[in-house]
């Protein structure tokens, strides 16, 4: 080899040789295998600690929030459900002028227009 060219091979290599280390060095740190969680060191700044905590406490302060949203909803859910089961009960009851009137979810009967108590339920 010519001395020039000695000269850029050394100049490439000691330009390229930083990257080269540091893809290594990061490879080296990175935990990873097929279906499990990828765990990177490095990851325990003070920063990222104090994010975690901060998201730890608006979930558990929202906790109450979201229990109460789904107590709601199973509540609802319940309530058209046993108004199904009570429109098929008076469809079905024995009582000939019963019809389920859907806007207050009850059975009644078609000549006085009070509520069937019995023969539906």
């Amino acid at each position: 080899m010519t001395n020039s060219m000695l000269k850029k091979w050394f100049i490439a290599t000691a330009f390229a040789a930083p990257f080269m280390f540091a893809a290594h060095a990061g490879a080296a740190t990175t935990n990873c295998s097929p279906g499990s969680t990828c765990v990177v060191s490095g990851g325990d700044t003070a920063l990222e600690k104090e994010r975690a905590r901060q998201e730890k406490e608006q979930w558990d302060d929202t906790r109450s929030l979201r229990q109460k949203i789904n107590r709601r909803a199973e509540k609802e859910f319940d309530k058209v459900d046993r108004a199904i089961d009570s429109e098929d009960a008076c469809l079905k009851s024995t009582v000939v002028t019963a019809y389920w009137e859907p806007n207050t979810l009850r059975c009644l009967d078609a000549n006085t227009g009070r509520e069937v108590s019995t023969g539906w339920k």
